[in-house]
C-alpha cells in the first residue's frame, strides 16, 4: 500500500509536490530490491509524458532521472537525495528493463548502472548525459536519439545488439573503452518489419523528435520500412550524425561495427580500437591509428577509410590498420583541422583518380564523404572568415567531381571521363552543385539538401534517387534545372523526382520524351 500510495504521489503531485513524492518514491524502494522493475515502470510512465503535460517540467524530469540511477546503480551504498542508503546484495542486482522511448530527459546521468533492455528510441537527451560504465544485458535502442549537449558511453558494456540508427549527436560524444558485444549499429534509422508484424501499429504512433537541423528541411525518414524494401542491410536512409568531436578510442567490437552512411563533422578517433567482424567505416575523418582488425569477418563486408589498410601481420590480437603506402600521397588530408590542408588533400585525390581508373570509385566515396559531413553553421546568417573556407571548399570538392563526370572534359589538357562512378550523397547540404551535362552512374539524393543554384541540365544518370520510397526526399532551397536530363534509365524525372520539396523554380524539359 505504501509504494502504491508513493506512486500515486508521483503521478499527481505537481511542483514542489512532485520533488517530493519522487525522493519518498526513491528512499522507500531503496532497501526493497523487489519493488525496483515496478518502480522503475513509474517513473519511465512520468518521464514519457510531453514536455509540459500534468506538471511534468525540467525540474520533475531532472529528479526524476537522479532516482533512476539509484535504482539502477548496483553499488553497495546508493546517493538519493536525502543522503546514502544502505542496499542489500547489492553487486549482483539483475538488470531491469528501462522504456524511455521517445522521452524528454534532462541531465541524465545513468552511470554504473546495471540495465536489462534499454530502449530509448525517439528520446531527447537535454543537458548533459552519462552513460558511463553502464552495463547493457539486453538490447539498447537508441534509434532516432537527439542530443543537444554531451553524451558519455565511456567503458560502457553492450552485451546484446547496440542501436544508435539515425541518432543526431549534436556536441561531443564518448565512446571512450565501449565494449560492444554484438552487433554496433551506426547506420540507417529505419526498422525493418514483416507485413503481419504488430509492431506496425506501435510504429504508427511514433512521434520522432522534430528534425530541426541547420539548413534542413525535414526529410521525413520513415522510422519503419517493408521487409524487403532494401535489397541489402546497407541500404536505407541516413546514419547516425555526429556535429561535434568523437571518440571510439579503446572502444572494442566483438560484432559487427557498422558505420555505413553514418556522418562525422569533426574528429572521429577510433584510435587503439579493435575490431573483430563486418566493418563499414569509410568516412574521411576517421583516424585509426594503432587500431587492429582480427580478421573473422566470415565472407562479411569490410570497408576502411581510403588511406587505411590492415597490415600483414601475425599479431596475436590481429593486423594493425596502417596507412595505405597503395594511394599515397593521400594520407587522411581531409581529416586535418587545416583547410589548406584539405584543399591540398582534394587535390591529391582528384590527380589519384585521374591516374588510376581502379581507384576512382574509392576516391568519389571519399570526396562524397566529405560532402555529406553535417555543415554545422546556417547558410542564411553571417559567417566567420573560417566558415567562408569550409563553405568553398565543398563547393571545390563539387567542381572537382562534376569536371570529372562530363564526357566532354575527356579532351587534350582536360581531366579524364570517370564513366560509370556512383555518387553516394544521402543527406548532404550541397551548395550550387552543377551536375550539369554530366554522366553519372547511381546517385543517392535521398534526404539532400540543396541550395543555391542547382543544375542537373543535361545530365544522365543509370539511376538516381531523391526519395526513400514517399519519405526521406530531398529538398531544392533555391532554382533547380532538369532540362533535358535523364535520371533514370527507365522513369521519367517527375516520376524520379515524387514529393521532393522545392522553394523556388524548376525547371524540367517537358518537350524531351520519357525514357522507353
Amino acid at each position: 500500500m505504501a509504494f502504491q500510495g508513493a506512486v500515486r504521489a508521483v503521478a499527481q503531485e505537481t511542483g514542489a509536490g512532485r520533488i517530493a513524492a519522487l525522493r519518498r518514491l526513491g528512499e522507500l524502494v531503496a532497501g526493497r530490491p523487489g519493488l525496483r522493475p515496478p518502480a522503475v515502470a513509474a517513473l519511465a510512465d512520468g518521464l514519457r509524458t510531453p514536455v509540459g503535460a500534468d506538471g511534468w517540467d525540467v525540474d520533475a524530469r531532472r529528479e526524476a532521472g537522479r532516482v533512476l540511477a539509484t535504482l539502477l546503480r548496483p553499488a553497495a551504498v546508493a546517493e538519493t537525495p536525502a543522503g546514502p542508503v544502505d542496499l542489500p546484495a547489492a553487486p549482483d542486482l539483475p538488470g531491469v528493463d528501462l522504456d524511455l522511448r521517445a522521452a524528454t530527459l534532462v541531465d541524465l546521468d545513468l552511470s554504473r548502472a546495471v540495465l536489462g533492455a534499454g530502449r530509448f528510441a525517439d528520446a531527447t537527451f537535454l543537458g548533459t548525459t552519462s552513460f558511463a560504465d553502464v552495463r547493457f544485458t539486453g538490447v539498447a535502442d537508441f534509434a532516432r536519439t537527439v542530443w543537444p549537449g554531451p553524451a558519455r558511453f565511456s567503458q560502457a558494456r553492450f552485451l546484446d545488439h547496440a542501436a544508435f540508427g539515425r541518432a543526431r549527436f549534436r556536441a561531443d560524444a564518448d565512446f571512450t573503452g565501449a565494449r560492444f558485444a554484438a552487433f554496433a549499429w551506426f547506420g540507417r534509422g529505419e526498422d525493418e518489419l514483416w507485413e503481419d508484424d504488430p509492431a506496425w501499429e506501435s510504429t504508427e504512433e511514433t512521434s520522432p523528435a522534430p528534425w530541426d537541423e541547420p539548413n534542413e528541411d525535414d526529410p521525413h525518414w520513415p522510422v519503419a520500412v517493408l521487409m524487403g524494401d532494401y535489397q541489402e542491410w546497407s541500404e536505407g536512409g541516413d546514419g547516425a550524425r555526429f556535429v561535434g568531436p568523437v571518440s571510439f578510442r579503446q572502444a572494442r567490437f566483438t560484432g559487427p561495427a557498422w558505420f555505413f552512411k553514418a556522418r562525422f563533422a569533426a574528429a572521429a578517433t577510433f584510435r587503439q580500437a579493435r575490431f573483430a567482424g563486418p566493418v563499414h567505416l569509410d568516412q574521411p575523418t576517421v583516424d585509426l591509428t594503432g587500431a587492429t582488425w582480427a580478421d573473422t569477418a566470415d565472407g562479411g563486408p569490410v570497408c576502411w577509410p581510403l588511406g587505411w589498410t590492415p597490415a600483414v601481420s601475425a599479431r596475436p590480437d590481429g593486423a594493425q590498420l596502417v596507412p595505405d603506402d597503395a594511394v599515397r600521397p593521400y594520407a587522411g588530408q581531409l581529416a586535418d583541422a587545416d583547410p589548406d590542408v584539405r584543399r591540398a588533400g582534394l587535390a591529391v585525390l582528384a590527380d589519384l583518380g585521374d591516374a588510376r581508373p581502379e581507384l576512382r570509385q574509392r576516391v568519389v566515396d571519399t570526396i562524397c564523404g566529405y560532402l555529406r559531413m553535417p555543415l554545422p553553421f546556417d547558410l542564411a546568417g553571417p559567417r566567420t572568415d573560417g566558415q567562408a573556407v569550409e563553405l568553398e571548399l565543398r563547393r571545390t570538392a563539387q567542381r572537382l567531381l562534376a569536371a570529372r563526370l562530363r564526357p566532354s572534359t575527356d579532351a587534350v589538357g582536360g581531366p579524364p571521363h570517370w564513366a560509370g562512378t556512383d555518387l553516394m550523397l544521402c543527406g548532404a547540404t550541397l551548395v550550387d552543385l552543377d551536375l550539369g551535362g554530366c554522366h553519372v552512374g547511381h546517385a543517392d539524393f535521398t534526404g539532400a539538401q540543396f541550395h543555391g543554384d542547382t543544375g542537373f541540365a543535361g545530365s544522365v544518370f543509370t539511376g538516381a534517387t531523391f526519395r526513400l520510397g514517399g519519405d526521406g526526399r530531398a529538398s531544392f532551397h533555391g532554382p533547380v534545372s532538369f532540362a533535358g536530363a535523364r535520371l533514370d534509365l527507365r522513369r521519367s524525372v517527375r516520376e524520379v523526382l515524387g514529393e521532393v520539396t522545392c522553394h523556388a523554380e524548376v525547371v524540367i524539359d517537358e518537350a524531351v520524351p520519357p525514357p522507353q
